[in-house]
């Protein structure tokens, strides 16, 4: 069943801004802006071009918005809004935090066995090209189950086979390099959530429950049979659990 927002949300909602992660592009957010256009709620999808830094990518995003936003960020998107926050909190009316994290990069062990599978797949990108990459990406970012989805999969490697190389590098750097958002979450005066797969592997549900524990009235939200892709995955519980939050907390 479709869920419909109130009148009084159509007249009075922002636009809104969604951030795709890494290697991500619009087709990520497909679903959640079709659904918002059916609303009558206007959305735009940022493109991060070549940028090799979260904080570039976040300039990027607030030179494309509009005064005043909701802002909605996917796994390294989510990131790019922290950093979004950190430069500009008065411009963002409500702040929706996906599969995502807010630390930097651990020292010792966890954080090289994390720069070496990043770069294992930069080499394979660059030795096989970015569908084959994404083929072995892939099969920690979904659910075992929803890989039997040719539609889906096609649908997501068709979207990293979009990106360049280049782009790939740059973007695994700018996630190396990531700042600490710890601060950023603690100054939060929007109303905020967070929504995660409920398998969520790489960003797991738990992680969300740490980050809304640094941000008073924040709320998660746990999206059922769902990975790190949730948007495509599941998207009409996502687009549910959105447009249930934003009429909770209207502008």
């Amino acid at each position: 069943m479709k869920t419909e927002p109130s009148s009084d949300l159509e007249k009075t909602m922002t636009p809104t801004i969604f951030l795709p992660g890494l290697i991500c592009d619009a087709a990520v957010w497909s679903e959640q802006t079709d659904f918002f256009a059916r609303q009558g709620i206007s959305s735009q999808v940022i493109d991060y071009g070549d940028a090799n830094s979260l904080g570039a990518m976040a300039e990027i995003a607030i030179a494309q918005s509009p005064e005043q936003f909701i802002l909605i960020g996917h796994s390294m998107g989510g990131r790019v809004a922290m950093e979004v926050a950190r430069r500009a909190p008065e411009r963002i009316s409500h702040l929706i935090l996906m599969d995502t994290g807010y630390l930097p990069l651990h020292n010792g062990d966890a954080g090289q066995h994390e720069v070496s599978g990043r770069l294992a797949l930069l080499e394979t990108a660059r030795q096989q090209g970015m569908r084959a990459m994404g083929k072995v990406w892939m099969l920690g970012m979904v659910l075992p189950e929803h890989l039997q989805d040719s539609q889906l999969c096609d649908a997501i490697l068709d979207m990293i086979e979009r990106k360049t190389v280049q782009q790939f590098e740059h973007q695994q750097t700018a996630l190396i390099k990531r700042p600490d958002a710890t601060e950023v979450l603690r100054s939060l005066e929007c109303p905020t959530l967070f929504i995660s797969g409920d398998q969520d592997s790489w960003s797991p549900v738990e992680r969300h429950y740490e980050m809304a524990e640094l941000v008073p009235g924040s709320e998660v939200i746990a999206i059922e049979r769902s990975g790190h892709m949730c948007t495509m995955e599941q998207p009409q519980a996502v687009n549910e659990a959105l447009i249930r939050w934003l009429q909770a907390n209207p502008v």
